[in-house]
C-alpha cells in the first residue's frame, strides 16, 4: 500500500509531511529516526503528519529523532504551503492548531508566508553557553519551547556544531534546549547559527530565528527596531516585534517532491 508524503522546505530547514487529516496513521519514534535518516532514509529535520483535532487541522511535528516538538516556525509554514496548494484550504488567513496553540497565518497563492507565533517572552536571568572551547553569555527566551540565544563577535568563534552546546545552567531546561548563536552584522541586520534540540545543527529555525529577535531587542534596548532582517545558513527571514512582544515569522516555503513512505511504516 502506497503511503504519500510530501517533502518540502523553510529556508532549507526541510521536512516531510504526511497528510492524515482522518488521524488514522501511527507513527512510532523509531520510524521517524529512519525517515528522517540523511544516509538511509529521506533525510530531513523532521516530520509533519497533518491532521485535525475538534475539526481545525493539527501539527503533529516530531523531530528527526522521533521525539516531539511544539511546534516549528518554519515547519508550519511548509504545512500551510501544503494546504493551501493542495486545495485543502484557500489562500488568506487561517489558523493551525499546535501542542503550543493556535497560531494564525497569511498565506498568499504565491511568495512569502507569515506566521503570528505568539508572545515570545524573557525568563529573567542570563544564561551562558560553552562552545568550541569559549563561553558566550546570553539570554533565556521562550517561544513556547525554549532557547538559549548566545552572543557572539563572530560567528567564525562558534566551530562545528556536531554535537549540543553546553548550557548553564542545565537546570533551566530539564527537556533539553535550542541553542543559537547570533552575530549583529554592521548594517543592523543579525546573522545566526542554530543546534535544535532532537535534531541537531539545522539550515534555519523559526522559533530559533523569534528567540534572536527577541533577544536582540533586549540587548539593543531603546534603539532595536521593531523589525529584525535575521540571515540563517539557509536564508533569510525577517521577525516583527509588537510592543506586545509578539513575534510575526515571514519567510519562504517550498514543496519539492512527493514521496511514498510504505517501506518506513510499515
Amino acid at each position: 500500500m502506497t503511503i504519500e508524503a510530501t517533502y518540502g522546505h523553510g529556508t532549507e530547514n526541510d521536512f516531510v509531511v504526511l497528510f492524515d487529516p482522518t488521524d488514522e496513521i501511527s507513527i512510532a519514534p523509531d520510524q521517524v529516526k529512519r525517515i528522517c535518516d540523511r544516509k538511509t532514509g529521506v533525510g530531513a529535520d523532521g516530520l509533519i503528519r497533518i491532521t485535525k483535532r475538534e475539526n481545525r487541522w493539527f501539527m503533529d511535528y516530531r523531530n528527526s529523532d522521533g521525539s516531539l516538538a511544539e511546534m516549528c516556525g518554519n515547519g508550519i509554514r511548509v504545512m500551510a504551503r501544503y494546504l493551501v496548494d493542495r486545495g485543502h484550504e484557500n489562500a488568506g488567513i487561517f489558523s493551525i492548531s499546535t501542542r503550543d496553540g493556535n497560531k494564525f497565518l497569511k498565506v498568499p497563492e504565491q511568495g512569502d508566508i507569515a506566521v503570528n507565533l505568539g508572545q515570545v517572552s524573557h525568563v529573567p536571568g542570563e544564561v551562558s553557553g560553552i562552545q568550541n572551547g569559549k563561553k558566550f553569555s546570553g539570554l533565556n527566551i521562550d517561544v513556547g519551547n525554549p532557547h538559549a540565544v548566545l552572543f557572539v563577535d563572530s560567528l567564525d568563534e562558534v566551530g562545528s556544531l556536531a554535537s549540543a552546546p553546553i548550557v548553564e545552567p542545565a537546570s533551566e531546561y530539564p527537556e533539553g534546549v535550542n541553542v543559537e548563536f547570533v552575530e549583529f552584522l554592521d548594517n543592523g541586520e543579525l546573522k545566526m547559527r542554530v543546534f535544535e534540540r532532537g535534531s541537531g545543527e539545522t539550515r534555519s529555525c523559526g522559533t530559533g530565528t523569534c528567540a534572536v529577535a527577541m533577544a536582540a531587542t533586549i540587548k539593543k534596548g531603546k534603539k532595536a527596531p521593531t523589525s529584525w532582517v535575521i540571515h540563517a545558513p539557509g536564508g533569510r527571514l525577517v521577525v516583527d516585534i509588537d510592543p506586545h512582544e509578539n513575534a510575526t515569522l515571514t519567510g519562504p516555503a517550498v514543496l519539492l517532491r512527493d514521496l511514498d513512505l510504505s517501506e518506513f511504516l510499515v
